[in-house]
């Protein structure tokens, strides 16, 4: 390992502005069940002294508190409900119950359903949440309307209403980029400029190509998503974009729509051969990711 010269987010700024680091910076995402017995194997207790110990140059995630009507348990913001399921080696939720699935026009919706409001968060402790980490880089705000949209109304009828009902997919999806173009603003008014970057995602991808076709990531997904990369753009945050699988066909749409950052790189999927994604966009996009989680398996 070469002597460390710089800071995590020092670290992480001169890659994305393409300068030389003193070493590549590591990230590190996890289950948490996995993350637990990485800490027992190294007899290592606490978050921060294995991020030391591994030289890992973890992100911090800020976000506001919540302070809105009270929830059931299983319950979140958009009424949607969860239970949790053991699969032997952890714990998941699971949906079970999307509370749009009943309704089959806007009108229904509007009539019946009401919306979260940015006022039900409080963004006060944003401040205290960074004080100590300042040599660290911060992702705050963000996007993943669709896959709130998929939990709304169940994920079937979601991708069926791409066709069947594009005006329910558009007002949803607007009330829900609504929700989160607000909530971003408010981190960046509260944190000015010290937020890093910003993750702004959706999984379009199978193992073999586009999980939605690029007709309909173009007329539902990349307009309010570039509505929310412009904002980041001028709060001088980078934008980071999160898609699983096979989605080399529409990078060059997320690249024009202001991506900064390309994450996962599954390279075992179609079309996403990390030689090619360099030679083809290694001028406009920084990877982030590449090692492969699902074939690969570590020894003892």
């Amino acid at each position: 390992m070469p002597q460390e010269t710089m800071t995590a987010r020092e670290r992480w700024l001169a890659v994305l502005n393409r300068e030389k680091p003193d070493r590549v910076p590591m990230d590190y995402w996890t289950t948490e069940e996995a993350h637990q017995k990485l800490k027992d194997y190294l007899n290592i207790d606490d978050d921060g002294e294995l991020n030391q110990y591994l030289h890992i140059d973890r992100p911090i995630a800020v976000g506001p508190k919540y302070i809105g009507p009270p929830l059931d348990e299983g319950e979140d913001v958009f009424g949607i409900r969860y239970q949790n399921v053991d699969y032997g080696t952890g714990v998941y939720p699971e949906t079970v119950y999307n509370p749009l699935a009943q309704y089959n026009s806007v009108a229904e919706i509007e009539a019946n359903y009401t919306w979260p409001d940015p006022d039900w968060w409080d963004y006060s402790t944003l401040p205290d949440q960074i004080a100590g980490h300042e040599d660290q880089p911060i992702v705050g705000g963000g996007s993943e309307p669709f896959l709130t949209y998929k939990e709304l109304r169940g994920d079937a009828q979601a991708y069926m209403d791409l066709v069947l009902n594009p005006e329910m997919v558009h007002y949803c999806l607007d009330k829900l980029f609504g929700l989160c173009y607000e909530n971003t603003r408010r981190i960046y008014e509260t944190i000015p400029g010290q937020v890093t970057f910003t993750y702004i995602a959706e999984d379009l991808g199978t193992q073999e190509g586009l999980l939605i076709s690029r007709e309909h990531i173009r007329e539902f997904l990349l307009p309010r998503m570039k509505r929310m990369m412009d904002l980041a753009h001028q709060a001088g945050a980078y934008v980071f974009h999160h898609s699983d699988g096979a989605i080399r066909e529409v990078i060059p749409d997320m690249i024009e729509a202001g991506i900064d950052v390309l994450n996962p790189i599954q390279w075992r999927c179609t079309g996403m051969d990390r030689e090619g994604l360099k030679r083809d966009f290694g001028d406009k996009l920084i990877f982030h990711g590449a090692v492969d989680n699902q074939y690969t398996r570590g020894h003892r």
